[in-house]
């Protein structure tokens, strides 16, 4: 299994995070993708996947952020996005929710992500809430070549077919285990099977039956469970076709399924 979406570089993981990834490699995650969503969880992303042979980095700004962002902040995404275990760009998009930077600000950081990952080549991890047709434009004008993933989407089936469309992934996480998500019951059901990826979103959201606790990438098996309950499909299978499409979108050739401590590229 891969979690294609991890925040294992907050402060909520500080104490306990070699222990946290040996617990994924235990339940058989072989890859975690760590997401930047400012420049220092940017910065602690990039520094997690050159200690850990099974991690990965992604840099970016969330929309939340958008109002703090320099030319300085600019220059240092640019370089932290040539480090080497960098795989995508973001966690970027537009968040008409809470609506933390206005709605401005948000485009202009999601524009520059969008074209800093053409420039690198990289594909882009996208958060969209309250903000479809916003966020569907965006990647219209930006793709092709652009690659992107809605990362936990949260939309109903015909957002899921517009963004599919366009040639995105739909990532699913932890609320699609929920009794009550019956909209991401049907997504997870809609979603062909060469655009379906899978994710914690830890440490937020975590599945059930760890609800209401902090979530960590062990639990992704979880939510591949209930999707692959959900497409009446073996879980081996669902595993199978996720962690190939996750594989090929982050450009990762090969897994690794255990870690240690010490296991590192230092």
């Amino acid at each position: 299994m891969m979690d294609t979406h991890a925040h294992i570089n907050v402060s909520r993981f500080a104490e306990d995070l070699p222990a946290v990834i040996n617990r994924a490699a235990s339940a058989g995650v072989s890859a975690i993708i760590v997401v930047g969503v400012d420049i220092p969880t940017s910065r602690a992303a990039v520094a997690i996947a050159e200690r850990f042979s099974n991690c990965w980095a992604t840099v970016g700004i969330h929309p939340h952020e958008a109002a703090a962002c320099s030319p300085e902040t600019w220059r240092e995404l640019e370089t932290l996005a040539k480090a080497p275990r960098v795989v995508a760009i973001g966690e970027t998009g537009l968040d008409y929710y809470r609506n933390y930077a206005s709605k401005d600000a948000q485009a202009e950081s999601f524009s520059k992500q969008l074209a800093l990952a053409t420039k690198a080549n990289l594909p882009v991890v996208v958060h969209m809430r309250e903000a479809y047709a916003d966020v569907h434009r965006a990647l219209k004008q930006a793709m092709p070549p652009q690659q992107a993933v809605m990362h936990c989407f949260s939309g109903d089936t015909a957002q899921a077919a517009a963004f599919i469309d366009l040639g995105c992934m739909i990532s699913l996480a932890g609320p699609v285990t929920y009794r009550s998500a019956t909209q991401l019951h049907h997504v997870a059901k809609m979603v062909p099977s060469d655009r379906l990826m899978l994710e914690t979103d830890c440490p937020y959201l975590a599945p059930v039956p760890h609800r209401g606790k902090r979530n960590e990438p062990a639990y992704v098996r979880f939510t591949l469970n209930a999707v692959a309950q959900g497409r009446g499909v073996a879980s081996e299978e669902l595993e199978e076709i996720t962690d190939r499409n996750a594989q090929t979108f982050f450009g990762i050739t090969s897994l690794r399924t255990a870690v240690s401590p010490g296991d590192s590229h230092r």
